[in-house]
């Protein structure tokens, strides 16, 4: 069973069509490259698979679970990471980790280690106790990545996970990210295509909100790259 199946799904807004009948499978253990230009319609179709909007028409199952028919399972394996983290800047990081936890059905030992597991990994660890309001734009996107993994969610789907970093920053978190792969499965939406190239398995492109692409990287770098795959796709 994948992880994720998506069937004639289609989003409207009114007379605008943001994402038109995509059909794609995401396979457990896999880290696909979730690619598109603006207003391809990324945005809306992970909003959809995390349950925040509803489909227009079609279905998406995650884990063999129907998102809308039965989101409490789905919720529980997911974790997000959308693309303006959704942080209480009044909190302290230990205070908003330890809320998401309990969300997530964490108690105890057990939130205590997970805690300590995802704030040791984001390079949040130093920085439990000070309010997230004071933080930096990139400690904050840390946070919000420390949150997704809160409980190791079998899914994790990240909108530009490594906005506001610095290029060491950057790396940390996609060799962490890469560190995953076999254990959760991981969508990853960026700009940036040397991330995707980095860690990613197989790469979805989508333009105008329509499947252009779904194949392994090796295939769609073949000839003149990635960049040069993507730009001849989104063009029209």
């Amino acid at each position: 069973m994948p992880m994720i199946e998506v069937t004639n799904l289609t989003k409207r807004y009114r007379d605008r069509l943001a994402i038109d009948h995509l059909n794609f499978t995401v396979e457990k253990g896999e880290i696909l490259g979730f690619l598109g230009p603006n207003g391809a319609g990324k945005s809306t179709t992970m909003k959809i698979l995390t349950g925040f909007l509803p489909p227009s028409e079609g279905k998406a199952k995650i884990d063999g679970f129907d998102v809308f028919e039965q989101p409490l399972e789905v919720k529980k394996r997911i974790g997000y990471l959308p693309e303006t983290p959704p942080l209480y800047p009044e909190m302290t990081v230990r205070a908003y980790l330890r809320f998401v936890g309990r969300l997530k059905a964490l108690g105890g030992d057990n939130l205590k280690a997970e805690i300590d597991r995802v704030t040791k990994a984001t390079g949040t660890a130093t920085e439990l106790d000070r309010l997230i309001g004071a933080l930096s734009k990139g400690y904050q996107h840390r946070v919000g990545l420390a949150q997704a993994m809160l409980g190791s969610p079998a899914l994790m789907i990240l909108d530009e996970p490594t906005e506001g970093l610095d290029p060491k920053q950057r790396a940390g978190v996609l060799e962490l990210i890469k560190s995953l792969a076999g254990k959760q499965t991981i969508v990853l939406s960026t700009h940036i295509l040397a991330e995707v190239k980095a860690i990613a398995q197989k790469v979805l492109i989508i333009n105008r909100g329509k499947v252009a692409a779904y194949d392994s990287i090796d295939k769609l770098s073949e000839g003149g790259g990635l960049e040069e795959t993507f730009i001849k796709l989104t063009s029209a």
